[in-house]
């Protein structure tokens, strides 16, 4: 059986990073009931990605100009 295989771009891997830690929170703090996962993993995936878009208003990186 073939391992699937997975390449992400580093800011894929960053808004996955984000994603897992809040998806993890909703799990520790009791949130997500069993067969619910989905949805509470499509909220995580929004919300990093919602942060992620803030923070990109928000702060000018080097490279970027007016």
């Amino acid at each position: 059986m073939a391992k699937p295989y997975i390449s992400l771009k580093p800011t894929e891997q960053t808004l996955t990073t984000a994603a897992a830690g809040i998806y993890a929170a909703y799990i520790t703090a009791g949130r997500v009931a069993n067969g619910e996962e989905k949805p509470w993993m499509d909220r995580a995936i929004r919300e990093a990605i919602r942060i992620a878009r803030t923070i990109d208003e928000s702060v000018q990186s080097d490279g970027e100009f007016d």
